[in-house]
């Protein structure tokens, strides 16, 4: 069974650690990354971010059982541990496998994640235009007609990541 964990980012691996030696070594954790671009001090940098924050996903075929979940309540840097797991099973494993399938070799998300919408704005993570925001105007296959500011554009869908305000 698969759970949602909000965790202490500084002690992340004390948390990995402390839930093995409690549950066992084949507890598996899943956090997906994206790789976005800033620009810091007029230079464009990138940077690796987890697209959930600070939360991770964890599964153990005996999570079910409650008085293990409630003895990993105390492990060292768990903020705390969602409820509502088990009753959302079906959309955490869609979810968990729609991530998988969007990632490129290194381990980060490479398409974008959303479903886009026509006329909702968006703003850019990677490119020449990280942190601009745009508006879809049109939507095709391969490519999308936008608008931002008063110029209209067209972009491949594959060479740029972006994500909805």
């Amino acid at each position: 069974m698969w759970i949602i964990i909000k965790f202490n980012k500084k002690k992340l691996s004390s948390l990995k650690d402390d839930f093995k030696k409690k549950v066992g070594n084949n507890c598996v954790f899943y956090q997906p990354k994206i790789k976005i671009q800033r620009y810091s001090k007029n230079k464009l940098r990138e940077l690796e971010l987890p697209l959930l924050g600070n939360y991770i996903f964890c599964y153990h075929e005996n999570f079910n059982n409650y008085n293990i979940l409630s003895n990993l309540k105390f492990s060292k840097g768990l903020d705390y541990i969602l409820n509502g797991s088990k009753q959302s099973q079906s959309e955490i494993v869609s979810f968990i496998s729609r991530c998988k399938s969007l990632t490129d070799s290194k381990g980060f998300i490479s398409k974008s994640l959303f479903d886009l919408k026509i006329n909702t704005n968006y703003r850019f993570n990677t490119g020449p235009f990280v942190e601009k925001i745009f508006k879809i105007i049109d939507l095709q296959k391969n490519k999308i007609n936008i608008l931002m500011g008063n110029v209209k554009t067209t972009l491949n869908k594959k060479d740029f990541l972006f994500s909805p305000i």
